[in-house]
């Protein structure tokens, strides 16, 4: 039996691959969930670094760079991981592995041989994957308007193979199926995974100097059947970015230093200027 959609709290799944090879795993938590899969001897689960969170001790663990998980050049140089984890069971016996939500998210198990073999998701969905998956960091061709999109706009992770995946998504997940012609409007930033028959056109939803100067629901997303896509309600990107603004937000009441942080900032990067252009003259 091929692992269903949706991840539910404590209960146990089995994945069969195309191979007959069966892999029973089991998602554990509300929402912060731990994937906690059954290995026999000599299985192997890739996982991304730093997602590890316990194991049984014949469970090995090395950090390495696999074929599977392309990073293109410019992924690297602004700070993507170039290796992934890989967790084989070296002893006779079956052995388990606990992966780990990186923050407040649920787990969800892909199928891949169900999607034809192949998924888009948004930047660092992947969580870690058994059998045959193929992890490719790259840019969605299809969008429009792709500087109004940002980061979770066109920047996608390829999942293609024909193993089993589990990826992250925020909040709570709502799976909808769009017919032929069918149109979805979405914010960006909720779409956690879509099926690539799917047409995804980008546009401002406010007038660009509301889109420059910040708001929420800025940029939306025109989905258009056939195809099945992935709805998160609470992106990783919005949970920062409300936090961040619960702790650095200008309140003058509370932090009356902040007006006078900026001032002396402006008026050091002002001695600086003027001073190389005093340097280049003479």
């Amino acid at each position: 039996m091929a692992a269903p959609f949706f991840s539910t709290p404590f209960q146990p799944y089995v994945y069969q691959s195309q191979q007959d090879t069966i892999t029973p795993f089991q998602i554990l938590g509300g929402e912060s969930q731990v994937v906690q899969i059954m290995l026999k001897s000599e299985e192997k689960v890739i996982a991304k670094p730093g997602s590890m969170c316990y194991m049984s001790g014949s469970i090995e663990m090395e950090n390495t760079y696999t074929p599977e998980q392309e990073v293109g050049v410019l992924q690297w140089i602004l700070g993507k991981s170039v290796s992934s984890i890989v967790l084989r069971n070296t002893g006779q016996n079956d052995g388990f592995v606990g992966i780990a939500a990186p923050y407040l998210a649920r787990i969800l198990p892909i199928d891949l041989a169900i999607f034809g073999g192949e998924i888009l998701c948004q930047p660092d969905a992947f969580l870690c994957s058994v059998h045959d998956v193929k992890v490719v960091n790259s840019v969605d061709q299809r969008v429009r308007n792709i500087v109004a999109a940002g980061a979770e706009g066109f920047l996608r992770q390829r999942l293609s193979g024909q193993g089993l995946a589990l990826i992250l998504a925020g909040g709570s997940v709502v799976q909808k199926n769009l017919e032929v012609g069918e149109v979805l409007t979405i914010d960006v930033s909720c779409i956690a995974a879509l099926t690539p028959s799917i047409d995804v056109q980008i546009k401002y939803n406010t007038p660009l100097r509301r889109a420059v100067f910040g708001g929420d629901n800025v940029v939306m997303a025109t989905l258009k059947g056939p195809g099945i896509v992935f709805i998160q309600s609470l992106p990783f990107h919005r949970l920062s970015q409300r936090i961040a603004r619960s702790v650095t937000s200008p309140n003058m009441r509370e932090n009356p230093k902040f007006l006078i942080q900026i001032a002396m900032f402006a008026f050091l990067a002002y001695a600086v200027i003027l001073s190389s252009l005093i340097l280049t003259e003479v």
